[in-house]
Formats: structure tokens, C-alpha cells, sequence
């Protein structure tokens, strides 16, 4: 068993509600699943569990290894500590109680995607948010709304928005149902509770009421503002559960023998000190495309070799970038660097919105349909896409995309009826000529070499819109060996000797996926922005921002910036907690990368 602080014992000791606070790598995880098996031994009545509940599947996989890590917890004991997240928790009570709600017996998950394409005939009447007036921010947000109930309360399709908010009116409502809930979970651990969202909070307090609850928490990793989290949350905490407060703040477990937390903390200050850091590195780069690239390139292949170097097996490595964007041109670029450097082997975590509609293109390729409709079908499944892949911020060019598609397909088919030729400049020549190319695609059985099949053809046809896709479905990775969706499909076709029903199957295990908690902690090289750092941790992490845009010597853009515009604006919170978790992730060493004639303003110190 690890040494414990006294800090750690109080934890261990301590009854009744709790609030454990500590900077990253204290060792708040650990003292809590050490805090869990000592209930399961000695409080847990027969069929109880305590649950640790989370925010992502990420952070639960993290949670899962904590515990396997710790020897003194034994087999039976880890059985009765239940990790979930707060979707698939909230999901579970909806099942069994959204009637009381409103929401029909019989409910499916409305995912994101899915959830985009519906309320896409809405954002389509509206301009880009960038343009519109607060009223006309405050309509649309009040018709997105009420679709969403609508669509949850006719049609049983509950979207992941709904869920924490329904589930706190249930619980608030119902003393049943959350007595079920506590006798089932009559403790539960809520990790990174500062970043809890105001219904996530009014369900936990729900909650509180009958399960003896154990917050977990640091307040300067509060990065999630721009979803609800409260700076003042752990006080809503204090006041309504009085609960006994541990301070873990001093210790560092994660990056021991570094200065990379006292680096990190004082990051919030923008106080430095004279001496160099150990374990943080800062490596300037020119300011154009090509050089910042090749520098970040080069810093990754060093790091890589280190690693390598070390001998531990499942090293990783984490290219943590400030934008969504940023994250598409880092994998681009590690897939075709520059010179003669062989691409470089990484996963990138994208938002999923476009490689999940994507499959479903593929899927529904896959089952090989040759009725009359089959075309017309197709080219619904493609405007899904348009209308989707953005998410809950459509561009204007992919709804006018689907629009196009859509006006196209009504004068192909009048042509069709009419025995005319189709206008030889329509959109859809392209198109119908790749989709006439996959149906003459010979299927094997095997699902994953007829996924490639298909994706080679539309990589390789004449349709600029299909060749998007087969990129996009590239971020897909559900069709290792062992996967649902590599089963189902198998399944499929030795049931009826083709893909009958693959669109079916990809969309479930999507959201099987969603939930799915058994998910192995990232290794290798992996590429994410900032924020899906949160709660995660690796060997080495390299920090790679923006770089500004210059004419006759004068900035005129300075996009993709940790700090928005690189601007010294005010106490800039955010950003400064922002960076300091993406720079706490590290055990080893930290490489902070940033444009030589514009560094970032959260490195210059304040002055005095």
C-alpha cells in the first residue's frame, strides 16, 4: 500500500459528506478509490455498490487503471466500485423512470449527429451566430429547445442535453426513486466536481439527499465555464451538505521529481522564477506554416525517440493544441510531413460529428440496396451529412450543400420520370457515377476489407463530396478486431450473406461506443485540443499554438492562440487554468511550443 499523507489518512478517517480538494496529481483519485474499498469492506450491505461517477469515457478509463493499479484492492472489493459517467447514469434512470417526466416508455438516444440533422431545418432560417442580435440568439436557442422536448416527448428520441435536466426534476420529484437510486448506490464519488454544470449539480444535490456524497475537486482546473460550470460550485457544495473539507493541494504524485505542477501553478499567477524548470521545455518556431510544422515535427520525433528509448511499453505522447481546427492540421501534417519524413503513426480526437455521418455513408453502401429509391436514398444519407457534421454550429456552405443536393435530386428524378436524360452539369452525375461504381464492388464477408473497398471508391471517383467523406471516415477506429461493430457486421452477413442491415448496426454501436467505459487510457502519439486533456494524463505532452499573421511587419490575424488574439486582456482565467492543465497532463517533461516574434502573453511575466 503507498505511503499515506496526513492529509490522505483524515480523508480515509472521515465520515459523512466529504470535499477533497487538490491540485493535479495529489492523489485525490487514489485516496478516494482507497476511501470506496474500505466502505465496500466494512459498510456495503449484500447487492450494494459504491459508484464513481465521471465526465468522459477518458477519464473513467484513467479511473478503471488507478484501480487496478492499487494492489491493496482486492478482486471482490474492485467488484463493488461501479465507474460510469454522468451520461450513461442519467441515462439508466431515464429508462426506468422518464415517464414520470413525460418521455414515452420507449426511448432511443437522439446522438449529437443525429441531434444536429434534426434541428438543422431551424438553424438553416437563421444566419451564422457571429450575426445575429441577442433576440435572434434568444429565438432560435427557445425553438432549438423546444424541438428537442418535442422530439423527445412525441417521439421518444432524447438527445444528451435533455438528460441531467430531466433526471434532476425526476429525482427532485420523486423521494421513491432516489431512495431506489441510494439503496443501490448508497455512496458515490463525483469526480472533477468543479466543473459540474448547473443541472448536473441540482441532480447530485438531488442525489445528496439519501447517498453519502464524496467530491473530488480541484478549483483551478474549473475549465468548462462555456458549459455551465460555476466558479462558486464547491461553495453550492459546502452550503448544502456541510461536508467535512480535506486539503490534498501540496502533494504531487503524477510528475514527481519535476517542477512541472509548481511550473503550472504559477502559470496562474504569471509570477516566474529566475531558475529553469525541470521537466518544462519552451521551443520558439518562425512564424509561416511550413517552419512552425517542420519545428513541430522535430520536437515530436525527439520526444518520440526518448520515449521509445525508455523501455516502457505503452508510452504516450499528447500534441495538445487550443482549437478544433488546429487539431485537423496537426494530424494532416503528421500524415504527410514535410521533406522525406516518413508519416508519423497517431491518433487524432476530433470531434465525431463528421466521421460518424460518414460511416453511416459507408454503412449504408455497405448494404448494397438496387430498388427503385436507392439513389434517392443515398442522397439523403449524404445531406445528413451536410446537415450534421457541424454539429451544433452548421456552416452556412454544408446547409446550402444540402439544399443544392436536395433541389438536384428533384430534377434528376423529374427527368427520370419523364425518360429524359438527366442535365448533363447536374451536381449528381458525379455522384450517381460513384455510387454505380460501389454497386459493382464485389463484397468478400470481410467487414474490414469491405469498408476499405468501398472508401477506396469514393476516395478514388470523380465526386469532390464523396472524397470528403471517405477522409472524414478515416478518424473512425470501430473496426478493430473484437469490436461491436466489426461483430455485428459478421454477424450480419453470415445471417443473410450480405451487409443487410450495416446502417442499423453502425448506428448502434455508435452509441454503445458513447457509453462504452472498458476504453484503454491513450498511447502513442495522440493529437486533441486543450480542453479534452481534461483528466487525462501522459509521459510527455508538446503545447503547439497559432502564430500570427503578419503584412509590412503589422499583425493582421492571430487565430488558433492559447489566449484568444494573444491579447493581454484582463485576468484571463480561463486560459491561464486552460494552460495549466494542458501543462500538469505530463509525468515526465513539458514542451511548450509558441511563434518566436509573438510568444504567448500567458509565458511573459507580469509585472510587478
Amino acid at each position: 500500500m503507498v505511503d499515506l499523507t496526513e492529509a490522505q489518512k483524515d480523508v480515509l478517517k472521515a465520515d459523512g459528506h466529504q470535499l477533497v480538494v487538490g491540485g493535479p496529481g495529489s492523489g485525490k483519485t487514489m485516496v478516494s478509490i482507497l476511501k470506496a474499498a474500505n466502505i465496500s469492506r466494512e459498510t456495503l450491505r449484500p447487492g450494494q455498490r459504491i459508484l464513481f461517477l465521471s465526465f468522459a469515457r477518458a477519464t473513467v478509463s484513467r479511473v478503471f487503471e488507478a484501480i487496478d493499479e492499487e494492489q491493496s484492492v482486492t478482486k471482490e472489493v474492485k467488484k463493488r466500485i461501479e465507474v460510469d459517467t454522468y451520461h450513461s447514469f442519467f441515462w439508466r434512470i431515464l429508462k426506468a423512470h422518464g415517464y414520470l417526466v413525460g418521455f414515452p416508455r420507449r426511448m432511443t438516444i437522439l446522438t449529437p449527429p443525429n441531434e444536429a440533422i434534426a434541428l438543422s431545418a431551424i438553424r438553416s432560417g437563421f444566419k451564422s451566430n457571429s450575426k445575429l442580435s441577442d433576440d435572434e440568439k434568444a429565438q432560435k436557442a427557445a425553438l432549438e429547445v423546444a424541438e428537442r422536448m418535442r422530439l423527445a416527448t412525441e417521439e421518444g428520441k432524447v438527445c444528451f442535453d435533455l438528460f441531467a435536466e430531466r433526471v434532476a426534476i425526476l429525482l427532485h420529484g420523486s423521494a421513491k426513486v432516489r431512495e431506489l437510486i441510494s439503496t443501490m448506490y448508497p455512496f458515490i464519488i463525483l469526480d472533477e466536481f468543479q466543473d459540474t454544470s448547473a443541472e448536473q449539480w441540482r441532480a447530485v444535490e438531488a442525489i445528496g439527499k439519501s447517498s453519502t456524497l464524496i467530491a473530488l475537486a480541484d478549483p483551478e482546473q474549473r475549465i468548462f465555464d462555456f458549459i455551465g460550470a460555476d466558479p462558486k460550485r464547491l461553495d453550492h457544495f459546502k452550503d448544502a451538505f456541510k461536508p467535512s473539507t480535506h486539503d490534498l493541494a501540496g502533494e504531487n504524485h503524477r510528475s514527481k521529481g519535476t517542477d512541472i505542477t509548481h511550473f503550472g501553478n504559477d502559470l496562474l499567477t504569471g509570477k516566474f522564477r529566475q531558475e529553469p524548470y525541470q521537466g518544462i521545455d519552451y521551443e520558439g518556431f518562425a512564424s509561416n506554416p511550413n517552419q512552425a510544422f517542420a519545428s513541430l515535427v522535430a520536437q515530436v520525433l525527439k520526444a518520440r525517440k526518448r520515449l521509445i528509448e525508455s523501455g516502457h511499453r505503452d508510452w504516450s505522447l499528447a500534441i495538445l493544441v487550443p482549437t478544433k481546427r488546429m487539431t485537423r492540421l496537426v494530424s494532416d501534417n503528421l500524415c504527410e510531413p514535410f521533406g522525406n519524413v516518413p508519416p508519423i503513426a497517431h491518433t487524432a480526437a476530433v470531434d465525431m460529428e463528421g466521421p460518424i455521418l460518414a460511416a453511416e455513408v459507408i454503412a449504408f453502401l455497405l448494404q448494397k440496396r438496387d430498388h427503385d429509391s436507392c439513389f434517392d436514398e443515398f442522397v439523403d444519407v449524404l445531406c445528413s451529412f451536410f446537415h450534421g457534421r457541424g454539429g451544433a454550429v452548421p456552416t452556412k456552405g454544408d446547409l446550402t450543400e444540402a439544399a443544392r443536393f436536395r433541389a438536384a435530386l428533384a430534377k434528376w428524378n423529374d427527368c427520370v420520370a419523364k425518360g429524359k436524360p438527366a442535365a448533363a452539369n447536374s451536381v449528381l452525375q458525379a455522384t450517381f457515377a460513384v455510387h454505380q461504381a460501389v454497386a459493382a464492388v464485389k463484397l468478400s464477408g470481410d467487414p474490414n476489407a469491405d469498408w476499405l473497398a468501398i472508401r477506396a471508391v469514393l476516395e478514388g471517383g470523380g465526386c469532390a463530396r464523396l472524397a470528403e467523406i471517405a477522409k472524414e471516415v478515416r478518424n473512425v477506429r470501430l473496426l478493430e478486431r473484437g469490436t461491436q461493430l466489426r461483430q455485428g457486421l459478421s454477424q450480419d452477413w453470415r445471417n443473410f450473406g450480405g451487409y443487410r442491415n450495416a446502417l442499423g448496426i453502425t448506428r448502434q454501436a455508435f452509441v454503445q461506443e458513447h457509453f462504452a467505459t472498458a476504453q484503454k487510457p491513450e498511447s502513442g502519439v495522440v493529437v486533441m485540443n486543450m480542453h479534452k486533456a481534461k483528466g487525462k494524463q501522459f509521459d510527455e505532452v508538446i503545447i503547439f499554438e497559432g502564430w500570427p499573421k503578419r503584412v509590412k511587419g503589422e499583425i493582421v490575424g492571430n487565430p488558433d492562440r492559447i489566449v484568444g488574439g494573444n491579447y493581454r486582456d484582463g485576468a484571463m482565467t480561463q486560459a491561464r487554468q486552460n494552460l495549466r492543465v494542458s501543462v500538469t497532463r505530463a509525468k515526465v517533461r513539458t514542451t511548450i511550443m509558441s511563434p518566436k516574434d509573438d510568444v504567448c502573453v500567458l509565458l511573459i511575466p507580469e509585472p510587478d
